[in-house]
Formats: structure tokens, C-alpha cells, sequence
């Protein structure tokens, strides 16, 4: 064994004259005769793939040299405010205006610390212990801090709140701790005042809808979602000095991105929490007014443009046009905190039911029509007229290989970045796993010939397809087709060729407590066309069907009153018409 360490190295030993050299454990030539050791070194390969080696590597359960003692004490909600800045960093890069950070999400952080009592207050709540919670199967988050209050310092205060305007900076940073208000019960102290990495993105997203910005909820959790903003393994980012381990590791770790409906209940939790006065109003042309995102869904959705004045009557109607977000300040009231891209899409399944029905034959004759029409003098000469047949197939088409990229691109991430651990005994252990994880993904790196070269990642965008002639394109693009089958002129008045709306019914219920309307219970019943239009707008969405369905009822609630509900329940669709007529009389 030592002649193939030693490669045929034969010179004498300079001591004694032998040629009889050994390798010891830290790779330095040694003379087996006298016992001289000279300057050469083996160099050892790194072991790639080792299997039935029997040499095995142990892990003492404690430590043999004491751990250094901190520089400076720190609080959890001086982590949370550094992974906040590098989220809201993060968004600037991506386009975001740069006054969203220092204008408006600050002082909202601020406004936070100040009404759960963790900074800028005379007497601040400060905590002794940590104390991890089990895992939100909501919001994904892997663990959430619950600080309980032990004691209160004296000696130690924080900054007031009339020096929280010149906080923003690292140096400003408050020390204070995790609490609540004096007015809620001790559960709530816990549920509402903990922080915990989904009210960041909560936070960021209160920011984002008051400077009305571009950048929907559904935009923020598939930034999040992809990496582009730090979330998943957002505590990487935090400085040496913060680095935790153990059960305190927890506090920043999250397994998986919350959903649509888990964050928006936090975003609307915390407008309560923190008592907001009324948002600033979302105007007709801001991005975020439901006429400006169903023009943008529109688009995505390789939907025709004459799509669009349609839903904005349908907006009018149903009185989406004035959108408002206002707190009360009364704790008993219930504010509400819109969703504005579910909002918009909802409109836009609740027109193409009305023009083409949706119930698995109307869209169908209309298709034929449209196949008919192209042949006669009324299809327009520059577009075509617009088939639901071809859409579906090339959307079904589009959908599917989109679909089966986003699976491919989960299964490659990596799902635990980092081994963690909850007690420190078991460091051990988990050490010990990862270092099988690392050995195992190098032994199949070598059976696989190194790396697969895979793709750059690309830039982040709003729409998830890529329509028209250009390389790479997902189709044709059907923005300029016509609706020539779907409406028709009626005393020169566009009217819908459908006769006929279908819905369920649409009394009134507590979604919490009604299981009538969900999407899983009307399965069964409901068109199949209907059904594939809810999920393609879910995959657009990443929202669950029963959530898209439950906004589209409630669109349907507004639009069609008690009179144009049947006993069959099916409504006529006239009002839309005439609304259509007065608003063509004013303009």
C-alpha cells in the first residue's frame, strides 16, 4: 500500500541511507527505518465515488473547543428587517420605482415595530427565549417565532417614536423584541404580532398596492416562487455576526412559498393589525386597476383585443370600476384588501361565458360559424374572425408544455438548502447526512460524465406565454382576430349571438362554512369547457380553482340580479346589451 502512495519514489534517506518510505495520515514522507520526516507530500484525489469503503468518520456530540461568545446581542426583528431589505432591494433591481422602499414600505415596517411594541416605544417588550411553533400548512412556513416576554429591562430602552423617521438604515437598526399589543389576548399576542418570513412578503405587498405599482400578489409569490426575490433561503443573506443555529435557525426558515389565499389573509391581517387609514385610490390608467389586468390577461391568454370593452362593461356593471382599500379605524369593522388580479381574471371567464356560453355546445356552434364566416364577404380583411375551437387546441397545446417546464424545473430545485436542526445534540447527525448528500450528488456527477449544460435562467416576466411569428414563440398571436360569429348588430347595438347565461346558484353564503359552491362539489356538474377556461386562468394565477371560483360567483352576484335568475337558473343577458347602448349613446 505505502509503494502506491509513495509512486516509486526512491531516493535515500538523507539520515540513514534506506530507501524505505511511508505516508502518514496528513499525507507528509517518513522513513520507516529511522523515522525521518521530509518535505514531500502526497497529494490525495478527492474521493468522488466510494462504495463498500469501510472507513468511517465519527462526530463528537460535543464540542472540544468552546464556542466564541457574541460580539453584540441581537433581536430576531433586526433579521427580519435585513431580509426585508434585500427583498425590497431585490424588487427595485427587477424595476420597481425606488421610492417604494424608502417612501412607503419602511414606514409601514416602522408603523409594525411600533404597534406590536418591538422598537420605537418609550417601554419596549423584550424577550428571554425562543420558542419554535409547529409548521402553517397554509403559509409554508417551516417554523413560526413566538417570543415570549420574560422580562423587562430598565436600563435598556429604544428609540421613541419620534426618531422613527430616521431609521432606514443598518446603523439605525432598533434592538427591540417580538410583542403585540396590550389590548389582544395572549393567543393573539402569538398569531398576529409574531413575526415570521410571510409577513415580509405581506409587508411588500401593503407596500406595493398603496405606491400602485405593477407587481400583483400573483407576480410577487412567482418571483418568490423562481428565486428572483430571497425567500426560500433568504437567511443565506444574513450577516456572520446573525448567523443562528439550532432551534433558532428555525425562525428564518421556510420549506415552500405561501399561496394566493394564505398571504392575501396575512396582507389583510395585517391592515387590521396595524390600523391603516384608507389606500390611496387605484385610478383607471394605474396598472393595477382591474381594466388595466384584464387587458394584460387578455394578452397572456392569446385572447382577442375587441375582448376587452366587453369586460370593461361587464366591470361597470358589476361597480369594479371604483376600487378602493380602506381601514376603518373601528377595531369591530372588517376591512377588505381587494385582489385585483383574481378580481380581473373573474371578469374576463364571465365574459367569454356570456359571448360564447361555455357549456359545451354553444362555444362549438359558434366555432362552426366562425369556420363559415371566413369564406363570406363579413369577415373583416384584416383579421380573421376568432374560433374557440382553434384557440382551445392551441392554448391545451401551449398549456401542456408549459405545465411539464415548471415540473421539470421543481423536481431539479433543491428541497432542503441547508440541514437544519432543532436541538444541538443532534448536529451530529444531521451533519453526517450531509455529508452523504454531498458524497452521493458527487459519485452520480461522475456516473453522469459531469454537469447536464442546462439553460440560463431566464428574465422574469408578467406573462407566462410568448405570442407571435419571433423564434421561441408559444403560436400565432389572435389579438387582431374579430368576433364576427360571437356578436351581431341589433338596432346598432353590439349584441351577444348567445341567448343564454348558465350559473349556479347564486345566493348568498359564507364561503368558510358553504361547501355548495365549491369547485370540488360542482365537478360533477359543471360544463367541461367551463372547467378547463377555470384552470387555464389558475395556471396563469397560480391560484386554486375553488378561490378563481368563488370570485367568479361573486361577479356573477353583482352582474345578475333576482329578476334575469330563471327558475332553471339560467339569465338572459339583454342588461348587458343595453348597457352596451347607454354607453354608447354617451360617447
Amino acid at each position: 500500500m505505502d509503494e502506491e502512495l509513495t509512486d516509486g519514489y526512491r531516493e535515500t534517506c538523507l539520515q540513514c541511507g534506506s530507501v524505505a518510505w511511508g505516508v502518514s495520515d496528513e499525507g507528509r514522507f517518513f522513513c520507516r527505518s529511522c523515522h525521518n520526516i521530509i518535505e514531500r507530500t502526497h497529494e490525495a484525489a478527492p474521493q468522488a465515488c466510494a462504495p463498500g469503503t469501510a472507513r468511517v468518520s465519527t462526530i463528537g456530540r460535543r464540542s472540544r473547543a468552546k464556542k466564541p461568545e457574541r460580539a453584540c446581542r441581537w433581536q430576531a426583528c433586526e433579521g427580519f428587517q435585513f431580509i426585508l431589505m434585500k427583498q425590497a432591494d431585490a424588487l427595485i433591481k427587477l424595476g420597481v420605482a425606488p421610492g417604494f422602499k424608502d417612501d412607503v414600505l419602511w414606514p409601514l415596517w416602522r408603523r409594525f415595530l411600533q404597534t406590536s411594541k418591538q422598537a420605537y416605544t418609550a417601554n419596549p417588550v423584550r424577550s428571554a427565549r425562543l420558542r419554535a411553533q409547529d409548521v402553517d400548512s397554509e403559509s409554508g412556513s417551516a417554523a413560526e417565532s413566538s417570543f415570549l416576554p420574560a422580562g423587562l429591562s430598565d436600563g435598556e430602552t429604544c428609540p421613541t417614536s419620534t426618531s422613527a423617521s430616521q431609521a432606514g438604515t443598518p446603523s439605525d437598526w432598533s434592538t427591540g423584541s417580538q410583542g403585540s399589543s396590550e389590548s389582544l389576548t395572549p393567543r393573539r399576542k402569538v398569531r398576529r404580532g409574531a413575526l415570521s418570513m410571510p409577513k415580509t412578503l405581506a409587508l411588500i405587498h401593503l407596500a406595493l398596492v398603496w405606491s400602485r405599482q405593477a407587481l400583483t400578489l400573483a407576480d410577487l409569490l412567482r418571483l418568490a416562487n423562481d428565486g428572483h426575490i430571497p425567500y426560500i433561503v433568504a437567511y443565506q443573506d444574513l450577516p456572520e455576526e446573525m448567523k443562528l443555529d439550532g432551534a433558532e435557525a428555525l425562525i428564518f426558515t421556510v420549506q415552500s412559498v405561501p399561496s394566493h389565499r394564505a398571504l392575501h389573509r396575512e396582507a389583510q391581517t395585517l391592515v387590521r393589525f396595524l390600523r391603516l387609514p384608507a389606500f390611496p385610490p387605484i385610478r383607471r390608467q394605474d396598472p393595477l386597476h382591474p381594466a388595466m389586468l384584464s387587458l394584460r390577461y387578455l394578452a397572456d391568454a392569446n385572447l382577442p383585443d375587441e375582448l376587452h370593452p366587453w369586460v370593461c362593461v361587464l366591470m361597470e356593471r358589476s361597480g369594479m370600476s371604483d376600487v378602493t382599500c380602506g381601514a376603518p379605524s373601528a377595531p369591530s369593522s372588517r376591512p377588505s384588501l381587494p385582489q385585483y388580479d383574481v378580481q380581473a381574471a373573474a371578469l374576463v371567464i364571465v365574459t367569454i361565458k356570456l359571448l360564447f356560453g361555455m357549456d359545451d355546445h354553444t362555444e362549438w356552434d359558434l366555432s362552426n360559424a366562425a369556420g363559415d364566416l371566413v369564406t363570406e364577404e363579413r369577415a373583416s380583411p384584416t383579421g380573421s374572425v376568432f374560433s374557440l375551437r382553434k384557440w382551445f387546441r392551441l392554448l391545451h397545446a401551449a398549456k401542456l408544455r408549459k405545465q411539464r417546464a415548471r415540473e421539470r424545473a421543481t423536481a431539479r430545485k433543491q428541497w432542503k438548502s441547508v440541514p437544519l436542526y432543532r436541538k444541538r445534540n443532534l448536529k451530529c447527525i444531521v451533519v453526517k447526512k450531509k455529508r452523504v448528500a454531498e458524497q452521493l450528488t458527487s459519485c452520480l456527477e461522475s456516473l453522469s460524465q459531469g454537469k447536464v449544460a442546462r439553460d440560463p435562467p431566464a428574465a422574469p416576466s408578467s406573462f407566462n406565454f410568448c405570442w407571435g411569428a419571433a423564434d421561441g414563440a408559444d403560436g400565432p398571436s389572435m389579438r387582431r382576430h374579430k368576433l364576427h360569429a360571437a356578436v351581431t348588430l341589433k338596432g346598432e347595438v353590439l349584441t351577444p349571438v348567445n341567448a343564454t347565461y348558465w350559473h349556479p346558484p347564486l345566493r348568498s353564503c359564507d364561503p368558510q362554512k358553504c361547501s355548495n359552491h365549491c369547485v370540488a362539489a360542482l365537478e360533477v356538474t359543471l360544463p367541461r369547457s367551463f372547467l378547463w377556461l377555470l384552470q387555464l386562468f389558475c395556471f396563469l394565477l397560480q391560484v386554486s380553482p375553488a378561490h378563481l371560483h368563488q370570485e367568479v360567483l361573486n361577479v356573477e352576484r353583482s352582474v345578475f340580479t333576482d329578476k334575469l335568475a330563471k327558475a332553471n337558473g339560467t339569465g338572459s343577458p339583454d342588461v348587458i346589451s343595453q348597457t352596451q347602448k347607454e354607453k354608447k349613446s354617451t360617447v
